[in-house]
């Protein structure tokens, strides 16, 4: 597909010009990564805001197992059903495998569905960021013989209940969730103003499993995706002890908890701001200081001017500015750099998982 010039040039700022370069040789995975964030996320150019249960969000599911099956992967395409407000609906669950030296698998998953569209959210970030980064890692990846199998999980109707997740956990048996070591949610891992890395939480009560004598929060993943981001240009982060949040620990409110519950060690990024004092305390969903984003912030209190009448609080995911128009003009070249940083991240990752 011929590259945007928004994307050509980001694709320059990010790999640099070189006169040597030619046609033959591929983009670096940072930079398709953002090219496939276009494709994904931008209605001008590419399928645009994917409501849950739309026609959109079945066009991005078919748009993902479009590009795995171009690259060699065999592809499960896993369609199910849940309830919402008393109604069946339907999706489906995007699934492509790479085998590794062992068997045991390492879970990396991201939902492709987006809200806030009536707000004029296209979901870039929440969550067509995620999704990129992921394909640029399977496409980088592709044919490698890795340290353990990799499983490449893209989830529909995340946004209304964690549907995918929690249809993909339900069907593994205990053989197969023996086999997972690992599951990493890749959701929103880019626009806010810190990458973190998150475990699951300590108080098993947070997840309301159905079996809660197999549920884990054991950080080892968590504090190994750490240690290699410190290679990186820009080190992630774990948030610091807040009530109700200890360190470095997450809710339940994305596709790592249906697989924390089956005892699956998980590790959570996303990109926000936990030192914000937000609508309902320090929580993360603030995920930026930057002034147009609130009625009036405070940065003395790092919270609003007058708590009772602020309405933005900080947010980008399911608003207006959940587009890459509107990211860009808020913050120049952030996206870019996150996203590349966690398909480097990834990439490191899969190829020495340390586990």
């Amino acid at each position: 597909m011929k590259k945007t010039l928004l994307t050509l040039a980001i694709a320059t700022l990010l790999v640099g010009c070189n006169p040597s370069d030619n046609d033959s040789q591929p983009p670096a995975p940072a930079t398709q990564a953002y090219e496939y964030l276009v494709q994904l996320s931008s209605g001008a150019e590419g399928i645009g805001a994917r409501p849950t249960g739309t026609e959109a969000e079945t066009r991005a599911a078919a748009w993902i197992q479009d590009h795995l099956s171009g690259w060699g992967y065999e592809v499960q395409n896993q369609p199910f059903t849940y309830t919402k407000s008393g109604a069946s609906k339907s999706s489906q669950n995007i699934v492509a495998e790479l085998k590794g030296q062992s068997d045991k698998v390492i879970l990396i998953g991201a939902h492709y569905d987006s809200t806030g569209e009536k707000k004029g959210s296209e979901g870039a970030t929440d969550n067509g960021a995620g999704v990129a980064a992921l394909l640029a890692v399977a496409e980088s990846l592709k044919g490698q013989t890795l340290p353990y199998t990799v499983r490449f999980a893209f989830f529909g109707a995340e946004e209304n209940g964690l549907n995918g997740s929690k249809a993909y956990a339900a069907s593994l048996g205990t053989a197969d969730t023996a086999q997972l070591i690992a599951m990493v949610n890749y959701d929103t891992i880019a626009g806010g103003d810190i990458v973190y890395v998150h475990s699951a939480h300590s108080d098993v009560a947070e997840y309301s499993c159905a079996e809660p004598s197999r549920y884990s929060f054991d950080p080892k993943v968590r504090d190994r995706l750490l240690a290699i981001s410190k290679l990186g240009a820009t080190p992630f982060a774990i948030h610091p002890s807040y009530p109700g949040y200890p360190e470095g620990e997450t809710g339940s409110w994305s596709d790592h908890a249906p697989f924390a519950c089956l005892g699956v060690p998980i590790a959570y990024v996303e990109a926000t701001n936990f030192t914000i004092n937000g609508a309902d305390g320090y929580d993360g969903y603030s995920q930026s200081t930057n002034p147009a984003l609130w009625d009036c912030y405070d940065d003395a209190s790092k919270s609003a001017c007058d708590r009772d009448s602020e309405t933005q609080w900080g947010k980008i995911w399911h608003t207006q500015y959940d587009r890459l128009d509107k990211m860009a003009e808020l913050f120049p070249g952030r996206v870019q750099q996150q996203l590349g940083a966690n398909t480097d991240l990834m990439i490191r990752f899969l190829k020495e998982p340390g586990l």
